[in-house]
């Protein structure tokens, strides 16, 4: 394109709608990192060889300059969401789904549904009660449940396509932000919308907008914080995979609405996948005149740069994140001043999260009374959460704020899966929400409606997004320990609470589940988690005890039973449990004495036989031999 003329953004939808027109299929292939680890390129790979092979007509990308007419058309995608069956596949018209294609399924697939039109129902979800064939993602509860806002494009578009994202009507909002609104004008329709940041904290996000507007100084920035440390938490790395130029276009909208001209996505590094599509993503945006000096042909600079991050989780807190990217250590530093007032190089600096960017496009196409029908009276819209745990389906979903955990366990989810994954084997116990920094919920809290102050009410928090299903097999002390020996892990150590502070907790979990813990134990841990929280610098240490201090308030029974009894009711903690013969079922085999690595096991032919408890070192090898399950765990 001729970048002396305007940004004309509906030729070019108008161009890719009528090059898209042309194709007779298109296939598109979840390039998730997920579906990627599974091997989807392969799949993808072997798709484009069999149907050249069948001298069809394929292309991987539209072409505007050549006829498209008759091809079949094979695109990758980001993250589909139900990553739990990848890798996918969705094959138009018809939005037929397959799940879990390997290679070897390709030819079949080329056979059958390219060639003759005809479904292969072996490759299609199939519902876990009743068996029946959902032949597209419109028929799976785990999709009609919720509300794809947010993440509709994700895993549908091709994320390298900037032509496809505008025939979405992609950068409308970007266009209209440059040319039709002022900076105050912008402010106010994100105030109005009711959005808050989704990286954790839930502060308005056009207050913060508009704070940063009013600071008087000619250099500002825009920084987009996808440094997402969460375990278990993938919501924004699948966004920028599988969405990169949503997200690009909510920095320009925030950079007009500030003042800003320069901006930086500080992405983890162990995200190679999102750091690629971004960087090309901008870079395709320079090539058509979008990003940097006089883009837009509008008289104004805004350009971007792609920083990838060490991986340090305190580098989520922005002050510890604008510190990385000055080329110093990654610690946070006291506030105030906040970075809307000094931030980058001591500049006013607008600091939001992937998925907050990534919704204000379409607050700004769609308008902020749209956006207002989703959610609750305080929490606006929708929220992406990483579903994982002890559930039937698993992955990427987007919910209205205000949905139960009922809802989302039950119906999302499929329901909760026992440890060797039945369905009927286990009940829900509780749920980790907000990842190390959030807290527990339990079966009280099923009806509880998901927002952020019905949660800051009950000790836990949205957080970034992850949510963690946990069933009735799960020691909670060990969870914990879990996420305690993370945040421990992840302390910059400059606050002196924090840095020995979680230490100390972490110790003193140890010692609850390795059969070493008192009542006074339990005492100082409790203590010293109100002070870790009081006394910290970020939110990490502040945050840092919630799922201690959540487990005790729950699951204090676990607790007592841990340290009274010396028992785990879960039977997980390995020092806690004692491995027992049961009599009438032990037919003198001697295979687990003769299996048993460190003799505790006694006894003659043909007879019961004995566990020395004081010798057995709690390895499980005589429980995975005995053919006659005459052992359990007391």
């Amino acid at each position: 394109m001729n970048n002396t003329k305007s940004i004309d953004l509906a030729n070019i939808k108008s161009k890719y709608n009528e090059a898209s027109s042309q194709i007779i299929k298109r296939i598109v292939v979840c390039a998730g990192t997920g579906c990627v680890a599974n091997n989807s390129l392969g799949v993808f790979e072997n798709f484009k060889r069999i149907i050249e092979n069948r001298e069809l007509k394929v292309i991987t990308e539209l072409d505007f300059e050549e006829n498209n007419r008759d091809a079949n058309y094979i695109s990758k995608s980001g993250c589909q969401g139900f990553c739990q069956m990848g890798p996918l596949v969705t094959i138009y018209p018809g939005q037929i789904l397959y799940t879990k294609v390997k290679p070897e399924d390709v030819e079949e697939i080329v056979e059958k549904t390219i060639v003759k039109d005809e479904i292969v129902d072996r490759l299609l979800y199939k519902e876990i009660e009743s068996g029946k064939s959902c032949k597209s993602n419109e028929d799976i509860a785990f999709y009609q449940k919720q509300k794809r806002y947010v993440i509709k494009d994700c895993g549908v578009i091709d994320p390298g396509s900037l032509s496809e994202y505008i025939s979405n009507d992609g950068y409308m909002g970007a266009k209209k932000s440059i040319f039709e609104m002022s900076d105050s004008e912008i402010c106010n329709e994100i105030l109005e919308s009711g959005l808050r940041g989704r990286g954790g904290g839930g502060f308005p996000t056009g207050k913060k907008w508009d704070l940063t507007r009013l600071q008087n100084n000619v250099k500002k920035y825009v920084i987009c914080n996808g440094d997402e440390g969460d375990p278990g938490a993938f919501m924004d790395r699948s966004l920028m995979e599988g969405n990169p130029h949503s997200v690009i276009e909510g920095m320009i909208i925030a950079a007009m609405a500030i003042g800003a001209d320069e901006g930086y996505v500080y992405v983890r590094a162990e995200y190679p996948l999102a750091v690629k599509r971004m960087k090309k993503a901008c870079q395709d945006l320079r090539d058509m005149n979008m990003l940097g000096y006089n883009f837009f042909n509008s008289g104004k600079n805004f350009d971007l740069t792609i920083m990838e991050g060490a991986g340090a989780f305190v580098c989520g807190e922005e002050t510890a994140l604008i510190s990385s990217i000055e080329g110093k250590r990654g610690m946070p530093n006291p506030k105030p001043p906040f970075p809307a007032q000094s931030g980058l190089f001591e500049k006013p600096t607008l600091i939001n999260n992937v998925e907050t960017f990534s919704t204000i496009p379409l607050i700004l196409k769609n308008g902020s009374q749209d956006f207002k029908k989703l959610g609750t009276e305080s929490s606006k819209g929708t929220k992406t959460f990483a579903l994982t745990g002890h559930v039937v389906n698993t992955g990427l979903i987007e919910v209205p704020f205000g949905i139960t955990l009922r809802k989302i366990i039950n119906e999302i989810a499929g329901g909760v899966i026992d440890n060797d994954g039945n369905v009927s084997g286990s009940d829900f116990k509780a749920v980790q929400i907000g990842g190390p920094s959030g807290g527990c919920l339990t079966k009280e809290h099923l009806d509880l409606p998901l927002d952020y102050d019905s949660l800051k009410k009950q000790g836990a928090m949205v957080g970034s997004g992850g949510l963690v299903v946990m069933n009735n097999q799960t020691c909670m002390v060990k969870i914990a320990h879990y996420f305690m020996n993370f945040t421990q892990n992840e302390s910059c150590g400059k606050c002196v609470l924090c840095r020995e502070g979680t230490k100390q907790m972490l110790s003193l979990l140890e010692d609850i589940i390795e059969g070493r813990g008192t009542m006074e134990k339990l005492d100082i841990l409790l203590e010293l988690a109100n002070n870790v929280a009081i006394g910290s610098l970020c939110g990490l240490g502040k945050t840092a005890p919630n799922p201690v201090k959540s487990t005790v308030k729950y699951f204090y029974d676990e607790y007592i039973a841990h340290i009274v009894d010396k028992k785990c009711p879960a039977g997980e903690c390995t020092d806690l449990l004692e491995y027992k013969i049961i009599e009438d079922k032990c037919v003198g085999c001697t295979l687990c004495a003769k299996k048993c690595p460190v003799n505790a096991i006694k006894g003659e032919v043909k007879k019961v036989h004995e566990i020395d408890n004081n010798i057995c070192i709690k390895c499980g090898v005589c429980m995975d031999n005995c053919k006659f399950k005459a052992i359990k765990v007391g």
